[in-house]
C-alpha cells in the first residue's frame, strides 16, 4: 500500500511537470502577448514604450529563463504578479477558489444523490415505464447544454418570480451561500447526474445477472439486501471512477455556468486571463486545476480498496 502511494506521488510530480511545460509553451506559441493587446486596445504605436513594457514584464528573456523563474517561484510560494491588475496572483486566485469549490461541491452532491439512486431504480425496474422515463430523462441531461439550461432557468425566474438568481453580493452566512448557488449547481449538475445514472444502470444490470446474485436470492435474502449489499457494492467501482472524473471536470469546467449566473469563480477568471495573455495568472490557474485532477485520481484509486477488499495495491 505504501509503495503504491509513493509510486503514485512520483507519477503526480511527473504529470504536473508535463502540464507546466505544456501550458508554458502553448501560451507563448499563440501570437501576441500582453504588450500587443494593451497597445492594440489603446491605439498606441510608440515602439519604445512597447519595448519598455516587454522588458518590465520580463518577456524579453529566453523561454528557459522565464520557465525557470516561474517554477522556482512556485517552490518558494511566489506565484508572481498579474500583468493586468498588477496585484499578486495569489491574492487574485485565493478568493475565487472557495466560490468555485462550493459550486462544484453542490453540483457533485446533486449529481451523486440523484444519479446513483435513479440508476439503481432504473436497473431494478428494467423495461418498465419507470425505466423508460428515467432513460429519457438521462438522455435529456446528456443532450442539453448546461448554458442553455441555465438561460432557461433565468428566463423562468424572470417570468414567474420577477427576479434573476445570479451572484450579486457577498452572502453573510453559509446558508445564504447555499441558497445563492443551489440553482446554478443544479443546472450544471444535471448533466453529471444523467451520466452517473446511466453508468449506474448499466453496471447494475451487468451485476444483477451474475450467479452470486441469483444465489443470494435463492437463499431467501430480501430484495433490498440483494440490491444494495450484493449488487450495488460490486457495481459501484466504475461509478466511483465517473464521480472522480466529474469532480475534476467541475473544478475547471464551470466557465459557461459561472458566466451565465455572474459567479466570480476560478473558471470564469481563467478565460479572462487567457484573453489578456496574463501569463502568470493562466499558468498558476491551470496548475491548480491540474493539481486537483491528479489528487482526485489518487483519491479515487484509494477508494477502490475501501469499497472492494479484493483489490490490493503494491503486491
Amino acid at each position: 500500500m505504501l509503495s503504491y502511494i509513493i509510486r503514485r506521488l512520483l507519477l503526480m510530480i511527473v504529470t504536473l511537470f508535463g502540464v507546466s511545460v505544456a501550458i508554458f509553451l502553448l501560451l507563448r506559441i499563440v501570437p501576441g502577448n500582453i504588450a500587443d493587446i494593451l497597445f492594440d486596445s489603446a491605439g498606441l504605436i510608440d515602439p519604445a514604450e512597447k519595448q519598455k513594457i516587454i522588458v518590465d514584464l520580463g518577456l524579453d528573456k529566453s523561454l528557459p529563463v522565464q520557465y525557470g523563474q516561474w517554477i522556482f517561484g512556485l517552490f518558494r510560494g511566489d506565484l508572481g504578479y498579474s500583468y493586468v491588475s498588477e496585484k499578486p496572483v495569489i491574492d487574485e486566485i485565493l478568493p475565487r477558489i472557495p466560490i468555485t469549490a462550493r459550486l462544484a461541491g453542490l453540483a457533485l452532491l446533486f449529481a451523486v444523490c440523484s444519479g446513483v439512486p435513479l440508476g439503481v431504480i432504473s436497473a431494478v425496474r428494467q423495461n418498465t415505464w419507470l425505466d423508460y422515463g428515467l432513460r429519457i430523462l438521462s438522455l435529456s441531461g446528456l443532450s442539453m447544454p448546461s448554458f442553455w439550461l441555465g438561460l432557461l432557468i433565468l428566463m423562468a425566474f424572470v417570468h414567474y418570480f420577477g427576479t434573476i438568481p445570479i451572484y450579486e453580493r457577498q452572502p453573510a452566512t453559509y446558508w445564504a451561500w447555499i441558497q445563492m448557488l443551489v440553482i446554478p449547481a443544479a443546472a450544471v449538475g444535471f448533466r453529471s447526474s444523467a451520466l452517473i445514472m446511466r453508468l449506474t444502470r448499466s453496471s447494475m444490470l451487468e451485476v444483477l445477472r451474475q450467479d452470486y446474485v441469483r444465489t443470494a436470492r435463492s437463499k431467501g435474502l430480501s430484495e433490498g439486501a440483494v440490491t444494495f449489499d450484493h449488487a450495488l457494492r460490486n457495481a459501484v467501482l466504475p461509478v466511483i471512477t465517473t464521480i472522480g472524473v466529474e469532480t475534476a471536470f467541475l473544478m475547471g469546467g464551470l466557465i459557461v455556468t459561472e458566466t451565465v449566473f455572474n459567479i466570480p469563480g476560478v473558471a470564469r477568471f481563467l478565460v479572462e486571463a487567457i484573453r489578456w495573455r496574463d501569463y502568470p495568472m493562466v499558468q498558476n490557474l491551470v496548475m491548480f486545476i491540474a493539481l486537483v485532477v491528479v489528487v482526485v485520481n489518487l483519491i479515487v484509486d484509494l477508494a477502490y480498496m475501501l469499497v472492494d477488499p479484493r483489490i490490493r495495491y503494491g503486491q
